[in-house]
């Protein structure tokens, strides 16, 4: 190939975009995160951007500037709380956001990138972020019409590029970066190396050099990479309650189930599935074989899961974009989905993500995964800090999915979700039933 894409600096590629403009950042939490560029553009004048990407970076790094200097209008994302810099800029009105799932959002850029003029997901159906959307029903299910999300320039981070724009991602590093780089009038990527053409082999090529205007090469160190820079001590150190939930989670699980473990309490199941139980855990940033947090290292060594914990790779392990990894969720590719809540009710009803008058801008892929999965099992505490029942007749937080519930785990005991409604099936050790009772304000039967 005799096409050679431009070799510029950050400075330069920050030049290139406009005020006003739509611009599309690759990256899951700083994994696969234009550091580089979106410093060098919160070092520009360029004001009223409307900001595109999974998050908005981690707070105090480049997306933080952005936030801090008003240069962002508005903000078109899926997970902002980790970045309280954006949820104080919402909340004081200094900027818009719009949440979307995480599913829809990465389905979204890529369908801009691929020409298609919208598309329908059941991922959002009957709640919040549904209203004002156009839904039909569609094979007997409700599905939420979306628009895709084109972009003026594109900001992406990729590990190698030669010199015909040709990308390879490393490891997590991919999630929303494909999909970007298909979607913006102007592409941009910042890599860790350049080599010439002709030295990836065709293979691995991820993203083809037909999408790339511009190439910025820029290493990554320590301090980029946030939270995710480094772990040591293996395994999370946890109370006695919540590893039993974990337990009884894992007891759910059968031999070959591909698994995806949501924040909190889920996590830890991780730490005790060991290669006998024949299970594959599945993360939504783009990992399909995920194993267990390493002794020390971290990102630069590691591959990334979605709750930014570098993790190892087990034999046979897969990456992939973000798109193709919900494309799994919603296509009925994951077998069981492990998720937190803050309310589960009497018909399955799932409410996880937001509290209303709460500064919470999160809605990550919870949704797409509630739908998803084939399974939903729910770990919660019984009740709340106030020591109210999350264990409702009927869901009064915002609903993340209706009627997905198979089983609920909390610290008190175990129910399953049938026709009927709930079916306690399991004391905690030392809990009694009528504590239960006492602490359930949602109806149920027994069966011990």
């Amino acid at each position: 190939m005799n096409r050679e894409i431009p070799e510029i600096t950050a400075q330069q590629a920050a030049a290139k975009v406009n005020s006003g403009d739509t611009v599309l950042v690759g990256g899951f939490g700083m994994t696969g995160y234009p550091v580089h560029l979106v410093h060098a553009l919160a070092d520009s004048d360029v004001t009223n951007l409307v900001y595109v990407g999974n998050n908005v970076g981690e707070a105090g790094l480049g997306g933080g500037r952005l936030i801090r200097n008003g240069q962002i209008a508005r903000a078109i994302g899926s997970f902002f709380t980790s970045n309280r810099e954006v949820v104080d800029a919402h909340m004081e009105g200094k900027i818009d956001c719009e949440l979307l799932p995480q599913g829809t959002l990465s389905e979204a850029i890529r369908a801009a990138g691929a020409g298609i003029g919208g598309f329908y997901t059941p991922t959002g159906a009957g709640t919040v972020l549904a209203e004002g959307r156009e839904t039909r029903t569609i094979n007997g299910t409700d599905m939420v019409f979306v628009e895709p999300l084109p972009g003026d320039v594109a900001l992406i981070r990729a590990w190698r590029a030669d010199r015909s724009g040709n990308l390879q991602y490393r490891m997590t590093e991919n999630n929303f970066n494909h999909a970007a780089a298909t979607a913006a009038t102007v592409v941009i990527a910042e890599v860790e190396e350049i080599v010439e053409t002709g030295q990836i082999d065709p293979n691995q090529v991820h993203t083809p050099g037909c999408y790339i205007d511009f190439l910025v090469q820029a290493s990554l160190t320590a301090e980029d990479l946030g939270t995710s820079a480094s772990i040591s001590g293996g395994a999370r150190k946890t109370d006695d309650t919540r590893m039993l939930m974990a337990q009884a989670a894992l007891a759910e699980l059968k031999r070959g189930d591909i698994v995806n473990l949501g924040v909190g309490i889920p996590t830890l199941v991780a730490d005790l599935i060991t290669p006998e139980h024949g299970i594959v855990l599945h993360s939504e940033n783009g990992m399909l074989g995920v194993g267990p947090a390493p002794e020390s290292g971290g990102a630069m060594d590691f591959p990334v899961n979605a709750g930014k914990v570098p993790v190892t790779a087990l034999e046979g392990t897969s990456y992939f974009d973000s798109a193709a990894s919900f494309a799994m969720i919603r296509g009925k590719h994951i077998d069981v989905a492990i998720l937190g809540a803050l309310q589960v009710d009497e018909s399955g009803n799932l409410a996880n993500w937001a509290v209303p008058g709460k500064p919470l801008l999160g809605v990550g892929g919870a949704m797409d995964l509630a739908l998803g999965a084939r399974r939903v099992i729910v770990t919660m505490t019984h009740c709340d800090r106030d020591g109210n029942s999350k264990v409702v007749p009927s869901c009064t937080l915002p609903l993340t999915a209706r009627d997905v519930v198979s089983t609920l785990i909390t610290d008190l005991g175990v129910f399953k979700v049938d026709s009927s409604g709930l079916v306690l099936t399991r004391l905690m050790p030392g809990v009694s039933l009528d504590q239960i009772k006492q602490r359930t304000d949602a109806s149920f039967t027994v069966s011990i």
